[in-house]
C-alpha cells in the first residue's frame, strides 16, 4: 500500500467515526488524525502547499462544506469500501449517547509466541525432531502432553500395533471405531431416524470432517449401531437409518469389537454397565476440563483425586461413556488415543441448531402463522465482529453480530419496515392507512412495528409495560428500552418475522465476580462505546461466555482483562518519581534486549507477600484439585508456582487445549506451562490480590549509548544477569519516566545500596566494558552463544553422517522453532501467491512434505525439481520449483537452527561404513550435550563450523564421551589391519 492510499485510507476512518454526520472542523482535522495515527496528515510531502488543497484533491475520500458559522467542515465521501460500516455505525441504536463512536479494525493478529521460560523443568516437544523418513519421534524427556508429541509441526507419529479385532476398510484415514461412536451420537439426537443422503451433511456439519465414502457401504453391517431400512419409495436409492433395534447390551459391546467383521464376543455383562457412583466421579472429572481430557490420562486423575483404582473395563469400552460425554479419536490411526469431552445441554442444543438451520427457514411459513421469530445463530467463524450496545453488568452484555446475515440483513429489514409503514409525497410524511394506524390494543409482550421519537426510523420492538397514554417497549435488535407514546406503537406485518432478533446477551468471562462493580462498568462502556469488536467465544449457549477485544491499537487490547484491572489500588502500586533513589530492590528478570523488571519496596509488595503466605497456608490445608483451571483464555488471572511458591500470572497465549503460556506479573517472567499446573484464586483472596496492582517495574539503563537495533549479545546479557538478578540489595535511580509505550523507566543500577557515586553503577561499567553492543539475531547472524571454547551446550543431533560431519540443533531454541513452523504452515498455506523461479545459493520457504521449510536452495535440475538444503535440520531434499516462496522478514528473525559439526579428540580420516553407523547409533536423534573445542567461522551462517566434544550424560552411573568410543574403535580397526 502506497503513502497516499494509507493516508486516504486513515481519513476514512478519521471522517467516519463521527456519528450522525456532524463532520470534522477544518481545524480540528489535524490533531483527530494524529490521535488515530500518531502523525499528522503529510501535505507537503504529497505535493500541496496546504492541507486545503489536498483535500479538495481527493473529492473520493473527503468533501467540504461551509456550516452556519462559517466554518469549513469536512466530510467522509461514501465509498463502497466504507458504506456498510458506517451506516452501521451510524444506525446503531443506544438509550444513552455517550462517547464519539469508532471505526476500528475487524480483524484479529496473531499473537506472537514470546521466548519462553519452561517453568522449573525441561519440557521441550521434540516430535518434529523425528526422522521423517522413516517415522517415529523422539521421545523427550520432561511432561510431554501425548498430543503434541504425536501431532507436532513435522515427522510422522509412531507406527501403532493395532489389536487383532481392528480391521478397517479400504481407505487411508477411514476409523470404522470413529465413524460408528459418531454415528451413534447422530442418532440418539435422531432418534425418529433420517435419510441416509442426509447423513453426510450431518456428519460434516457435527464434526466439521467428511464421512468417509466407505462407512456408508458399511452400514448395512453395523447392526448393532444403526438399523437401515428401504421404505417404499419411488427412488430405491433412499434408505432410512434409525437406532438399533437390539438390546442396550449390544451398544455396550467393547468399541475394538464392533468393527466388522467382528471376530470378539461381547463383554461381560458386568463390564457392560457404569455404577451410578463411577458415572457421577467420571462427570465431575470431565467438568473440570472442559477443553477434553486424554483417555489415557484418566486412570490416573481418577486415582489422585478418588484415592482408588478406575476400573479397567471404562478405558476398554469408551462407549460406556457416550451418553454424558463425546468421545473423540483425533489420530484415525490409533484407536487407543482418543479424547473426552463433557457434553453440556447447550452444547447439544447448539449442535442441533446448525444442523436444523436449513429445516428453520423451510418452515418460514408455520412460524409466522404463530408469530414466533427463528433462534439467532451463533456465528461459526472464531473470532466474530461485534457492536456492543449496553451493559447493566457483565453478566449480561448486549451485543449483535456484524456481517452478512447478520447486520447487513437488519439494515435491509429496517429499510423495508420503513418502505412499509411510511411513505414521503411531496416533503408530507403520511401514513398508509392499512400499514400504518397505531394498535388501538396493547399487551406485554406483544412484538410491534414502533417509530423512534428520536429521528422516526421503525424499529422492532417488544411491549414491556402499558401505561397510560404511554408504552415501554424493548427494541429487539438493539438491545434498549424506551418509554414512547402509543401513537407509534403499529402491528408488525408477519413478513418482519422471519429474522431472528439480534440483540443477544454474552457474558465478559472473568469477570463473573465483579459484574456489577461501578469501576467495571464504567471502564467497559468507555472501551466499548460505539465500537466494533472482536468477540473470542469460549462457550456457546444462549448466554454466550466471550472475550472481547479492540483491535483498533497497535497491540490488541484484551477488554475483559482490562476491566479488572480497573478494580486495583493505586495506591499499593510501586511508587515511582524522577530523581528518586530505591533500596533493597530486586531484579527479578532480564531480558534480550536489555530491558529488565524490578521489584521495588512498596506497601502493595508487602501485603502480596503476606497474602500469598495465607494462600498458601489454604491451599495446603485444603488441597489444590478443586482450584484447577477448567476454562483457560487470554486475560485470565490465575496462579501457579514459582521457585516452589504460588505466585500470581496472567494468561497471555494458548499453544493448543493443554499448554499455554503465562507471565508472572509480579516478577516479570515469562513462562510456559501445562494447564493442570494452574490454579484459580482461592475466593477468599480473590478481591484482595485483584486489588493489589503488579509489583514489578520495567526498566531499561539510562544514559547507556548503543548502536543498531535489535537484542543485546548475548554476553552482554550474561554479563547483566551474573551482576543483579535475584539479588535483593540492588539500588536504582529513576532518570526518567517514558509513559509513551508500556511505562518504561529509565534508571541508574547499582549492585549494592550505595547509590552515590555514579561511577559505581552498571550502567558506567557496561559503558566502559563496551558489552553493551547489539546484536541484530538476523537469519544472517549466528548466535554469538557458541563462541566461547570450552563452553556446554545441551543439544540435538539431527543428522549424523560420520564423525566428520553432523548437524546439531541448540536445545534451548527447539521450540521456538516448533512455533515459527507453525506460523509459516498459517501464513504460507493461506497465502495464494504465484511461484517463483528459485536461484541458487538465494533462501527460501519451501514445502517439504506437509510442512513449511527454510532452506537455501543448492541447485536448479531441469526437469523443474530444485535441491534444496533445509537450514534448521541440514537435511537435503528435492521438491518441485512450484513449492518454493518468499521467506518473509518475519520468518528471519530466529537464527538458523542447523549448525554443521566434527566430533573433537579424533584424527581426521576417511571413516568406514562401519565406523560411521556405529557414529549414528550413538548420536542420531539424540539429545546430548557439547563441549565447543573450536568454531570454524564463515561469511555465511550455514557454512560455519564447530568442533566439539559429544556426551552421552543419559545414564545416572557415567558420562559416555563418543569420541573415546570413536577412538576405541579405529584402535580396534588398526590392530585387525
Amino acid at each position: 500500500m502506497t503513502d497516499v492510499e494509507l493516508m486516504k485510507r486513515m481519513l476514512r476512518a478519521v471522517l467516519a467515526a463521527n456519528k450522525s454526520g456532524p463532520g470534522v472542523s477544518l481545524s480540528r482535522l489535524q490533531s483527530e488524525y494524529k490521535a488515530l495515527t500518531g502523525e499528522q496528515i503529510p501535505h507537503k510531502q504529497m505535493g500541496h502547499a496546504s492541507l486545503d488543497t489536498l483535500l479538495h484533491s481527493i473529492p473520493s475520500v473527503v468533501h467540504m462544506e461551509r456550516n452556519r458559522t462559517g466554518e469549513m467542515v469536512c466530510f467522509a465521501s461514501v465509498s463502497s469500501e466504507t458504506a456498510h460500516v458506517a451506516k452501521l455505525v451510524a444506525r446503531q441504536r443506544t438509550s444513552k449517547k455517550t462517547g464519539r463512536p469508532q471505526m476500528v479494525n475487524c480483524q484479529i493478529r496473531v499473537k506472537p509466541a514470546a521466548p519462553l521460560i519452561l517453568n522449573g523443568r525441561v519440557c521441550v516437544y521434540l516430535s518434529f525432531l523425528g526422522n521423517r523418513d522413516n517415522g517415529g519421534p523422539l521421545e523427550a524427556c520432561g511432561n510431554i502432553p501425548t498430543n503434541f508429541k504425536e501431532n507436532a509441526v513435522s515427522g510422522k507419529p509412531k507406527p501403532h500395533h493395532y489389536p487383532k479385532d481392528y480391521n478397517p476398510s479400504p481407505g487411508g484415514n477411514y476409523n470404522p471405531q470413529q465413524v460408528q461412536g459418531r454415528i451413534r451420537e447422530v442418532l440418539n439426537k435422531y432418534s425418529n431416524g433420517f435419510w441416509v443422503s442426509k447423513l453426510p451433511q450431518l456428519y460434516r456439519e457435527l464434526y466439521k470432517q467428511d464421512l468417509p465414502s466407505e462407512a456408508i457401504k458399511d452400514l448395512e453391517h453395523w447392526t448393532h449401531i444403526c438399523t437401515v431400512e428401504k421404505p417404499c419409495s419411488s427412488n430405491p436409492n433412499e434408505l432410512l437409518l434409525y437406532p438399533p433395534t437390539t438390546t442396550p447390551s449390544t451398544t455396550t459391546m467393547s468399541p475394538l469389537a464392533l468393527t466388522p467383521p467382528s471376530s470378539s464376543p461381547p463383554p461381560p455383562a458386568s463390564s457392560s454397565t457404569l455404577s451410578p457412583d463411577l458415572r457421577q466421579k467420571l462427570g465431575e472429572l470431565l467438568v473440570k476440563y472442559s477443553n477434553g481430557l486424554w483417555a489415557h490420562a484418566l486412570p490416573k486423575l481418577y486415582l489422585d483425586t478418588y484415592k482408588t483404582k478406575l476400573p479397567e473395563h471404562v478405558l476398554e469400552n469408551l462407549s460406556l461413556l457416550s451418553d454424558f460425554c463425546t468421545v473423540d479419536y483425533p489420530m484415525p490411526d490409533n484407536p487407543k488415543r482418543a479424547i473426552l469431552y463433557k457434553r453440556t445441554r447447550e452444547e447439544n442444543h447448539n449442535r442441533r441448531e446448525s444442523v436444523e438451520e436449513r429445516r428453520a427457514r423451510e418452515e418460514v411459513g408455520s412460524r409466522l402463522s404463530t408469530q414466533t421469530v427463528p433462534p439467532l445463530l451463533i456465528p461459526r467463524e472464531e473470532y466474530p465482529s461485534v457492536l456492543v450496545g449496553e451493559a447493566a453488568n457483565t453478566n449480561g452484555v448486549i451485543l449483535r453480530y456484524i456481517g452478512e446475515g447478520y447486520s447487513q440483513a437488519q439494515e435491509a429489514l429496517e429499510d423495508k419496515m420503513r418502505e412499509f409503514y411510511c411513505c414521503q409525497d411531496n416533503n408530507t410524511r403520511t401514513r398508509d392507512k392499512k400499514s400504518g394506524t397505531p394498535l388501538a390494543s396493547l399487551t406485554s409482550g406483544q412484538l410491534a412495528a414502533v417509530r423512534t421519537e428520536e429521528d422516526e426510523e421503525i424499529l422492532r420492538a417488544q411491549v414491556t409495560e402499558v401505561m397510560a397514554d404511554k408504552v415501554k417497549v424493548y427494541y429487539v435488535d438493539h438491545g434498549f428500552s424506551e418509554v414512547i407514546s402509543k401513537a407509534n406503537v403499529f402491528e408488525l406485518h408477519e413478513k418482519f418475522f422471519n429474522l431472528p432478533f439480534q440483540a443477544t446477551k454474552c457474558q465478559l468471562a472473568g469477570l463473573e465476580p465483579f459484574c456489577q462493580e461501578p469501576a467495571v462498568l464504567k471502564k467497559f462502556e468507555s472501551m466499548t462505546s460505539g465500537k466494533i469488536l472482536l468477540a473470542e467465544i469460549l462457550e456457546r449457549g444462549q448466554t454466550s461466555l466471550v472475550v472481547l477485544y479492540d483491535t483498533s491499537q497497535d497491540d490488541d487490547v484484551n477488554i475483559n482483562a482490562a476491566c479488572i484491572k480497573s478494580l486495583q489500588d493505586k495506591t499499593l502500586a510501586s511508587p515511582l518519581q524522577v530523581n528518586s533513589a530505591y533500596m533493597n530492590v530486586a531484579v527479578r528478570s532480564v531480558c534480550s534486549d536489555g530491558t529488565f523488571y524490578c521489584q521495588l519496596p512498596s506497601r502493595g509488595l508487602a501485603k502480596l507477600t503476606e497474602i500469598l503466605e495465607k494462600a498458601e497456608a489454604y491451599f495446603h490445608s485444603q488441597g489444590t484439585s478443586e482450584f484447577l483451571v477448567s476454562r483457560p483464555f487470554c486475560g485470565k488471572g490465575c496462579l501457579a508456582r514459582y521457585k516452589g511458591k504460588w505466585s500470581r500470572v496472567e494468561i497471555t497465549n494458548l499453544h493448543g487445549s493443554r499448554v499455554l503460556d503465562i507471565l508472572f506479573i509480579d516478577l516479570g517472567v515469562q513462562s510456559s506451562v501445562e494447564v493442570i499446573e494452574l490454579r484459580e484464586v482461592p475466593p477468599p483472596f480473590l478481591w484482595d490480590l485483584i486489588a493489589i496492582p503488579p509489583q514489578v517495574v520495567k526498566c531499561c539503563l539510562a544514559d547507556l549509548t548503543v548502536s543498531g537495533v535489535g537484542s543485546w549479545t548475548p554476553e552482554a546479557v550474561q554479563w547483566f544477569r551474573d551482576a543483579v538478578l535475584n539479588s535483593t540489595d540492588c539500588s536504582v535511580k529513576i532518570a526518567k519516566l517514558d509513559e509513551t509505550k508500556r511505562s518504561v523507566a529509565h534508571v541508574y543500577l547499582f549492585p549494592d545500596k550505595n547509590f552515590q557515586d555514579p561511577a559505581r553503577s552498571l550502567n558506567r561499567q557496561m559503558a566502559d566494558a563496551k558489552v553493551n553492543s547489539i546484536c541484530n539475531y538476523m537469519v544472517q547472524t549466528l548466535s554469538k552463544s557458541v563462541s566461547a571454547a570450552g563452553q556446554n551446550m545441551d543439544i540435538y543431533v539431527s543428522v549424523a553422517c560420520h564423525p566428520g560431519h553432523f548437524v546439531v540443533q541448540p536445545w534451548r531454541d527447539m521450540y521456538k522453532l516448533v512455533v515459527l513452523m507453525e506460523e509459516m504452515i498459517l501464513y504460507y498455506n493461506k497465502t495464494e501467491e504465484k511461484p517463483l523461479k528459485g536461484e541458487k545459493n538465494q533462501i527460501y520457504a519451501a514445502k517439504v512434505e506437509n510442512n513449511w521449510h527454510r532452506v537455501l536452495v543448492k541447485g536448479v535440475l531441469t526437469n523443474g525439481l530444485v535441491s534444496v538444503y533445509e537450514l534448521d535440520y541440514g537435511k537435503y531434499e528435492l521438491v518441485s520449483g512450484t513449492q518454493l516462496r518468499p521467506l518473509i522478514q518475519e520468518f528471519r528473525l530466529l537464527p538458523f537452527q542447523g549448525i554443521t559439526a566434527q566430533l573433537a579428540g579424533v584424527k581426521l580420516r576417511q571413516w568406514s561404513e562401519e565406523a560411521s553407523i556405529l557414529f549414528r547409533n550413538h548420536v542420531e536423534k539424540k539429545p546430548l550435550v557439547a563441549q565447543l573445542e573450536a568454531v570454524q567461522d564463515a561469511h555465511h551462517p550455514w557454512d560455519r563450523k564447530l568442533t566439539v566434544f559429544l556426551v552421552d550424560t543419559s545414564q545416572e552411573e557415567r558420562d559416555i564421551w563418543v569420541h573415546d568410543i570413536m577412538a576405541e574403535f579405529a584402535d580396534e580397526l588398526t590392530k585387525e589391519v
